[in-house]
């Protein structure tokens, strides 16, 4: 077993952790350790993703707000120049949700990034919906698709071009603090550095365990998401994603097919998570009585994990009682459309930097780990 030594360690190669990795490997030395034998395989290679600015809680709305730049105008640096194509998404609600809608309309942070649009504007918008499933629509014009790949391969790229290391099958084992220096113990060796970035995602809580530090209660949850085939007579890719009011189910063009997902966050210990027949049919049974589409194949379906904390928002910043030990965790469904922002945040907080311009003002307590003790000890 080989002893690697760097300034920093990330446990996770995810967008969470990549996009970091690729920020600080240019000031400091940076190793990053992947679990499985590729980056990305739980979370971010199962993300069907859209850069919205109205999703989220306002904290996420924030930081998503703050990534809108590097998206649409990537820096010159970045592998990838592309990373996002127009799709628009609307919010519908029957007649009986209509509150709902008026709700999420009216807050102070969404309003400006949508208008309303009637049923009729709703049904042009996209021709298979029921006229009972929408008396009223929200539409934000501007939410994109993200290119997954190209985002996370982007940034793994520029993570090794600034000279960044990255072990794969490196499932860590332990981890002990001596001599002011953190070393992980992993299946492929022994790795140390002063500093610990958990960007473990499902197995973020398990990370901190090793380390002794609280838990602060990040919970995997599944997502179970299909694609379902049209009849071909149907253009079905200037359509915007469809999504309920209530988040019961949400829909969008995939290639030719329908991306479907009954939005389901199911509590679930970190695994490989698959499917569940049981969703699958919630998911068709959502979809056929919002539309008039019939479900005669199910060309692919999978499941991945999303991870939360309780107040629905990020943790990210040293532990208050793990010196060296910095959370980057719980972005729940939003670790994509944040992750340039977060990125940011996190090498500004590590280096001192003032943090970049659009996130000036931003109180990085608002994302700090919850204060309690725990175990760690010099």
């Amino acid at each position: 077993m080989s002893d690697h030594k760097a300034d920093i360690l990330i446990i996770g190669a995810g967008i969470a952790g990549a996009s970091a990795a690729a920020e600080l490997a240019r000031t400091h030395r940076v190793m990053m350790l992947e679990r499985e034998s590729a980056p990305g395989y739980h979370s971010t290679g199962r993300s069907a993703a859209l850069f919205s600015e109205i999703y989220g809680n306002e904290v996420v709305r924030e930081l998503s707000r703050a990534s809108r730049p590097f998206f649409f105008d990537p820096p010159k640096n970045f592998p990838s120049r592309t990373l996002v194509r127009k799709r628009g998404s609307l919010h519908i609600a029957s007649a009986a949700q209509r509150p709902a809608l008026d709700a999420f309309a009216d807050n102070p942070d969404v309003k400006d990034a949508v208008k309303r649009v009637s049923q009729e504007k709703a049904l042009a918008l996209c021709p298979i919906l029921r006229p009972e499933a929408v008396a009223e629509g929200v539409l934000e014009a501007a939410a994109s698709d993200v290119d997954v790949h190209a985002l996370h391969d982007g940034y793994l790229r520029l993570f090794r071009h600034e000279g960044g290391t990255l072990a794969t099958d490196a499932g860590v084992t332990a981890l002990s603090w001596r001599n002011k220096s953190w070393t992980a113990t992993t299946t492929a060796g022994t790795f140390s550095a002063p500093i610990v970035i958990n960007a473990a995602g499902a197995w973020a809580d398990q990370v901190a365990k090793l380390a002794g530090a609280a838990p602060q209660r990040i919970e995997p949850r599944r997502r179970t998401a299909l694609l379902v085939e049209v009849p071909e007579a149907k253009a079905i890719d200037s359509w915007p994603m469809v999504i309920d009011i209530d988040e019961s189910f949400y829909m969008k063009p995939d290639a030719g097919l329908l991306l479907v997902s009954p939005a389901d966050e199911t509590p679930i210990e970190p695994c490989d998570v698959q499917p569940e027949e049981l969703d699958v049919a919630v998911a068709i049974d959502r979809l056929e009585r919002a539309t008039t589409l019939q479900v005669t194949r199910v060309r692919k379906k999978w499941a991945g994990l999303r991870s939360f904390s309780p107040q629905r928002t990020p943790v990210i910043g040293f532990d208050p009682g793990a010196q060296g030990f910095f959370w980057l965790a719980g972005q729940g469904g939003y670790g994509m459309q944040t992750a340039p922002a977060i990125a940011a945040l996190v090498a500004g907080v590590i280096r001192g930097d003032a943090l970049l311009a659009s996130l000036t003002g931003f109180d990085a307590r608002r994302v700090a780990p919850v204060r309690s003790p725990t175990a760690q000890t010099a």
